[in-house]
């Protein structure tokens, strides 16, 4: 009994190791954004789209190695997430241009979207369904929890090392999960059925779309995502060129912002199970909105506070929008819940990602282009509200 449970511990760590890896690769070399603009002589803007271009090609990736991970088992796939995640980082690290270097990141996110996959794909294999839905929470609880401590990381490794090192961190991190996945990982056996399945269901994924529940909260999800996207890529620019801030100072209030993300998202299950998923949502939806109000009122007084603030305000709302919008969407196929899942993740992730970068080229003062994503869910109103509401709320 001993042996099972440390082995049930062992997995779950790995898992959590695989799954940190994506937030890790968007958080870490935030406060790095100075030195790599000055290094490959950009304009600081440019770097807005290395996380836009990963969190495209994470989205992208999950449609792909979701059944790939069904067909030919968990640990390949995850090997080759590694690798390419080891690649990649490796050639940011030696790149001479922005252009490697966003070349780079697009393939990185492709490696991340492999290991998450895989690290959800373990707890679906070794846990049974009441330890599984224990053990997302705490794999949600990690993603959530990187934002709070790599930007300190990644500020230490600037100022010793250099930029660069922030990739040779990513690198060898991403090698010694590898490791551990060759250690302890046991591969499954495959079914007939899995052997069989064809590399992408797409009748399935189709089937998904025709239903208008899962099609508005998965949008829901990603414009709200987007707005998130916003804020990552622009706080950096707006907070310490225009604002005026040290690295050391845009780390904390960055990190004071991913505590209250943090525990937002720890709050709005209960929030939820006292209030209803419904009654939530429209929390969520309304603080998001009055945040972009507050924003464009006080932003450009040029202030840490006057920034952050409204930002603080709208962490509490994009809980608020996405914990209920994704359970929903989830809950309309509950025996596709893989397929869905893996649609739910490319539509908010590339989805928000592709929105961020469209939005990026109108070239908006930083303040008006956050507030442009958090009034994006200004037309969810007009159903939540209205003599729809019902019709894209299963019962709970």
């Amino acid at each position: 009994m001993k042996t099972n449970q440390n082995h049930s511990i062992t997995l779950a760590s790995i898992a959590m190791a695989l799954i940190v890896l994506s937030p890790l690769a968007i958080d870490i070399y935030l406060p790095a954004f100075n030195d790599i603009a000055s290094s490959l002589d950009v304009e600081l803007e440019n770097l807005q789209a290395s996380i836009t271009f990963f969190m495209i090609s994470l989205g992208v990736g999950q449609l792909i190695v979701g059944p790939l991970s069904d067909k030919y088992g968990r640990k390949p796939i995850a090997y080759l997430g590694v690798a390419i995640y080891v690649v990649s980082s490796v050639v940011v690290y030696f790149a001479s241009s922005i252009d490697i270097l966003l070349a780079a990141r697009f393939a990185q996110g492709f490696g991340a979207s492999a290991t998450t996959v895989v690290a959800f794909a373990l707890v679906k294999d070794n846990f049974n369904a009441s330890q599984s839905s224990h053990m997302i929470s705490y794999l949600n609880g990690a993603m959530a929890s990187v934002p709070a401590l790599a930007p300190t990381l990644g500020h230490w490794l600037t100022i010793h090392y250099g930029w660069r090192s922030n990739f040779a961190f990513l690198a060898i991190i991403s090698l010694v999960v590898g490791v551990l996945v060759w250690r302890f990982v046991n591969e499954m056996p495959r079914s007939e059925q899995q052997n069989q399945q064809p590399f992408i269901g797409v009748k399935h994924f189709i089937a998904i779309l025709k239903e208008p529940t899962f099609v508005f909260h998965a949008t829901l999800c990603a414009l709200t995502t987007s707005a998130v996207l916003a804020y990552i890529t622009s706080a950096p620019i707006w907070l310490v060129s225009h604002v005026g801030l040290t690295a050391s100072e845009f780390t904390l209030w960055f990190t004071i912002n991913a505590v209250i993300n943090i525990l937002a998202y720890i709050v709005t299950p209960l929030a939820i199970k006292k209030f209803n998923r419904k009654n939530v949502l429209r929390f969520g939806l309304i603080l998001t909105v009055a945040s972009g109000i507050f924003l464009q009122v006080f932003a450009h007084q040029l202030t840490a506070w006057s920034f952050m603030l409204p930002i603080f305000i709208a962490s509490i709302g994009f809980a608020g929008i996405i914990a209920p919008s994704a359970a929903q969407a989830l809950s309309v196929f509950p025996n596709q819940a893989g397929t869905v899942a893996a649609l739910l993740g490319f539509i908010q992730l590339s989805g928000s990602g592709l929105v961020t970068y469209a939005t990026q080229t109108l070239d908006l003062p930083i303040p008006d282009l956050v507030t442009l994503h958090m009034w994006l869910v200004i037309p969810a109103f007009a159903v939540l509200f209205g003599k729809r509401k019902n019709y894209v709320f299963q019962p709970e």
